[in-house]
C-alpha cells in the first residue's frame, strides 16, 4: 500500500502545482489510477467513477483524463483495443515495453533520444515518449507465428 499513497501523492502534488483544486472527485481519479497499475479506458474510468459520483459525465471524465495526460499525471496509450490511460511515473524518466496481449509493462532506463541526430535546431522539444510493442515471455508461445516460410 506505501507505494499506492506514494503513487497518489505524487499524482495530487502535481495537479497542485498546475493550479488545480484538489477535489474529492480527483482525489477518486489519483486513487483508481495508483491503485489499478494497469491501463484503463475512459469507459473503465467511467464505470468506476458513475459508482461513487453518479451525476458525473462521461465528458467530464474524458476531458478530466485528457488533462491529466498533458500535464504529465497519467500516460496515454494508444493499444491494440484503443486509448488507455496509466498513471505516469513522476519520480524518474524512462520508456516501456508492453505486451500487445496481456499489457504486461516492463520499464527501462535506457533513452533513445541519445542517439538522435540531426534534429531541426529551431525545434525546441518538451518531453519525449518511446514505447516497444511485443510479446512478454508468458504470451509470446500463444502468439501468431510472424515467420513467413518461403
Amino acid at each position: 500500500m506505501g507505494t499506492h499513497k506514494h503513487t497518489i501523492d505524487e499524482m495530487l502534488r502535481a495537479m497542485a502545482q498546475k493550479g488545480w483544486r484538489i477535489t474529492e472527485q480527483r482525489r477518486s481519479l489519483a486513487t483508481l489510477f495508483a491503485e489499478s497499475g494497469s491501463y484503463l479506458s475512459p469507459k473503465d474510468v467511467y464505470e468506476y467513477m458513475k459508482v461513487k459520483y453518479p451525476g458525473v459525465s462521461f465528458d467530464t471524465v474524458y476531458r478530466n483524463l485528457r488533462l491529466l495526460s498533458e500535464m504529465g499525471v497519467l500516460e496515454q496509450f494508444h493499444l491494440t483495443d484503443g486509448l488507455k490511460f496509466k498513471a505516469s511515473c513522476l519520480s524518474h524518466h524512462h520508456h516501456h515495453m508492453i505486451c500487445v496481449s496481456c499489457e504486461k509493462t516492463v520499464t527501462f532506463e535506457f533513452c533513445p533520444m541519445k542517439l538522435v541526430e540531426d534534429l531541426p535546431e529551431s525545434f525546441e522539444i518538451q518531453s519525449h515518449r518511446f514505447e516497444i510493442f511485443g510479446y512478454c515471455s508468458d504470451c509470446k508461445s500463444a502468439a501468431p507465428s510472424t515467420l513467413v516460410e518461403h
